[in-house]
C-alpha cells in the first residue's frame, strides 16, 4: 500500500515561522556581541543629540509654519540619522561581511531560503530601531523638552515603520553591489553623510539654498526627516502627513526591494 503525504499551507507556515525565529535569534546574538554595532546604534546618535543640543541650546530655527528651539529641531533629525544608520548601514555591513566570509554559502546547503535570511536581518533592524528611538525619545523628552502631540503620533509611527522597511530594502540592494568587506563601511558613510547634510538632518532645512533643497527632495532621507520633523513641529497642521514624502519613500523602497531580490547572492563576490 502506498501512502501519499500532502503538504498544505498550514503545514508549511509553522515551519517557515520557526526558521525565521531561529534566524532572528542567530542574527540577534551576532548583533549583541558586536560592541561596535551597539555603539553606532545607540550611543553615537545620543552623543550627536547631546552635542547639537548643547551647542545650539539658546537658539531657535525656522521650520514650516514658524520657529522652534533648535535643540528640539535636532531630535527628529538625529532619530532619522539613527534609523538610517541601523536599517541601512548595519544591514549593508553585516550582509557583506556574512557573504564574503562564506557564512551564507554554508547556509546555502541547508533548507534556508533567501527570504528567511532577509526576514531575520530585517527583524533585527526593527528591534534595533525600536531601542534607538526609545532612547532618543526619552532623552529628547527629559533633557530638551521635545514633545509631540497626540494628533502627530500617527505620522511619527508611520514614518518610523515605513522608513525602517525602506532603508532595510536599500541596505540589501546596496550590499549586493559591494564586493569587499573593507569597502562596506566607507561606502555607507559616503552615501549617507552627504545626503543627510543636504536633507536637513544636521543643518536646518530652511537654512539651505533652495536648489540644494530641491535636489534633496529626490532622496528618501529628506522624506523621512521631513516626516519626523512634522511630528515634533508644534506648528504642524492636522495630522502632519505629507503624501509626496511618503510616495518618495515607497518608490525607493520598491526599487531597493527589486534590486535586492534580483541581486541577492549566497557566494562571496570578492576577487
Amino acid at each position: 500500500m502506498t501512502t501519499t503525504i500532502v503538504s498544505t499551507a498550514d503545514d508549511v507556515r509553522p515551519a517557515r515561522q520557526s526558521a525565521i525565529g531561529q534566524q532572528l535569534r542567530a542574527d540577534l546574538r551576532g548583533f549583541v556581541r558586536n560592541k561596535q554595532a551597539m555603539f553606532f546604534t545607540v550611543a553615537l546618535p545620543v552623543l550627536f543629540l547631546v552635542i547639537f543640543a548643547s551647542v545650539f541650546q539658546h537658539q531657535n530655527v525656522a521650520v514650516p509654519g514658524g520657529r522652534i528651539d533648535e535643540p528640539v529641531y535636532y531630535v527628529p533629525g538625529i532619530i532619522a540619522y539613527g534609523l538610517i544608520a541601523v536599517a541601512f548601514g548595519n544591514v549593508v555591513v553585516s550582509v557583506v561581511r556574512y557573504r564574503e566570509a562564506g557564512i551564507y554559502k554554508r547556509r546555502r546547503a541547508t533548507p534556508i531560503s533567501p527570504s528567511t535570511i532577509i526576514a531575520g536581518r530585517v527583524l533585527v533592524a526593527v528591534l534595533s530601531v525600536v531601542l534607538m528611538v526609545a532612547v532618543l525619545f526619552a532623552v529628547g523628552w527629559a533633557a530638551i523638552a521635545a514633545h509631540i502631540t497626540a494628533r502627530t503620533v500617527p505620522v511619527l509611527v508611520v514614518n518610523l515603520a515605513l522608513g525602517t522597511i525602506v532603508f532595510c530594502c536599500l541596505g540589501f540592494a546596496a550590499a549586493s553591489l559591494i564586493k569587499s568587506t573593507d569597502a562596506a563601511q566607507p561606502v555607507v558613510l559616503a552615501l549617507v553623510l552627504p545626503i543627510c547634510f543636504i536633507s536637513g538632518v544636521f543643518i536646518p532645512i530652511l537654512e539651505l539654498p533652495h536648489w540644494l533643497i530641491d535636489i534633496s527632495k529626490v532622496f528618501p532621507v529628506h522624506a523621512l526627516a521631513d516626516g519626523l520633523l512634522a511630528a515634533y513641529n508644534p506648528h504642524t497642521r492636522g495630522g502632519g502627513f505629507n503624501w509626496a514624502d511618503l510616495a518618495v519613500l515607497c518608490a525607493w523602497g520598491v526599487a531597493g526591494l527589486v534590486i535586492a531580490v534580483r541581486s541577492f547572492s549566497w557566494f562571496p563576490r570578492g576577487g
